[in-house]
């Protein structure tokens, strides 16, 4: 009896397997979904971004001419100055003593000269009388001379103390803000020694380093942009004022650009970007989204700075329905796009997203928005 009811289920079993069961019968395979962007807009330029800091132009450390004592330094730091305003004075009460003085000299070194010079008359008047010998004219001529001497002498000193004592007050060379003050009130100063930095507030400039494929394409008057970073609405036009011809770290070759109008928004030390324009390779391309990109893409540098770099691209083959890989030539990047400069051509479809999961041939579906 159980060794009937055991072939009776394998009767069964074999009868089912003879049916259609539509849980073991051909998978069709799931034909995924394309994402593409069309292949239209086309830039002449590339862009280079260089973070950087605002800086003064014109900057100058201003220091007395003489040594003295100080008198009371009212500056602050971001104090604003104009022009012959008076920065720092030295106490002039000792340079004025000193003026005084050569003013006597040069009264006294007047008198003398006025009686050598009418002893020597007098003696040239007695010799044509043939009172005096000639010996006598002689040594009268050679002491007016001296006098004179002594009295030029003593007008250049009179010169110099009031040249002192105009020096003896520091004023500003240009309209300008007060960056930093060196000394305090009251101290004694040599000539030479800093008293304070003033900064002009309406010229300044940038400086960044680019590497070596940069510097050969640019040029001292080139435009470019710089953007404030604390509002990046703002930005302002400059120019490359200064480009150097040797580096100064490894590959990093130091440029200096200068703004072209002024802004009241503008201080020294601010955080801005540098915004660089360069030609495209090959004269043009097609602009690409980053994503067009597969995960193990990378971007060959080439040794020439002039010529574009290769990488493998997915586009979409209307008449097969797949999508086939192709090498296409990029020639730098803008606003966070490729430019594709060769092995595109306009109105074709690019994978943009999902790259990393397509192969060469898979069948798509090139979804409508795309």
């Amino acid at each position: 009896m159980r060794v009937a009811w055991i072939f009776g289920l394998a009767a069964v079993a074999l009868a089912g397997c003879g049916q259609d069961d539509s849980r073991t019968g051909a998978i069709e395979p799931v034909v995924r979904g394309l994402k593409s962007c069309v292949v239209d807009d086309s830039e002449e330029a590339t862009v280079r971004r260089y973070p950087s800091v605002l800086q003064p132009a014109s900057t100058t450390t201003l220091s007395f001419e003489i040594s003295g004592r100080l008198e009371a330094v009212v500056l602050d730091v971001g104090q604003q100055v104009a022009e012959g305003d008076v920065i720092a004075q030295i106490d002039p009460r000792s340079l004025e003593i000193q003026v005084e003085n050569a003013r006597a000299a040069v009264r006294q070194a007047e008198v003398t000269t006025r009686n050598a010079e009418e002893d020597f008359r007098r003696k040239q008047q007695l010799l044509e009388e043939g009172v005096v010998p000639k010996a006598q004219v002689d040594e009268s001529e050679t002491a007016l001379e001296t006098s004179r001497s002594q009295e030029i002498q003593a007008r250049k000193q009179l010169e110099n103390a009031e040249e002192d004592l105009k020096r003896s007050v520091l004023r500003a060379p240009f309209d300008g803000t007060i960056s930093g003050v060196d000394v305090e009130s009251f101290a004694n100063v040599t000539a030479g020694a800093p008293i304070a930095t003033i900064y002009a507030d309406e010229d300044f400039e940038s400086a960044f380093t680019v590497s070596f494929d940069v510097v050969n394409r640019i040029a001292v008057g080139k435009t470019v942009a710089v953007r404030l970073a604390d509002d990046p609405t703002v930005v302002l036009p400059a120019h490359v004022s200064e480009l150097g011809a040797r580096a100064d770290t490894v590959s990093a070759f130091p440029v200096v650009v200068s703004l072209d109008a002024a802004n009241p928004l503008l201080k020294a030390g601010m955080a801005v970007e540098i915004t660089l324009e360069l030609p495209v390779p090959r004269g043009a391309g097609f602009t690409m989204p980053l994503t067009v990109l597969p995960l193990e893409g990378r971007l060959e540098v080439p040794s020439d700075p002039y010529e574009a770099s290769n990488v493998d691209l997915f586009v979409y083959d209307e008449a097969s329905g797949t999508v086939r890989s192709r090498t296409v030539s990029i020639g730098g990047l803008r606003d966070n796009q490729l430019i594709v400069v060769d092995g595109l051509t306009a109105g074709e479809h690019v994978a943009c997203a999902g790259v990393t999961f397509l192969r060469d041939g898979m069948q798509v579906n090139l979804l409508p928005d795309a």
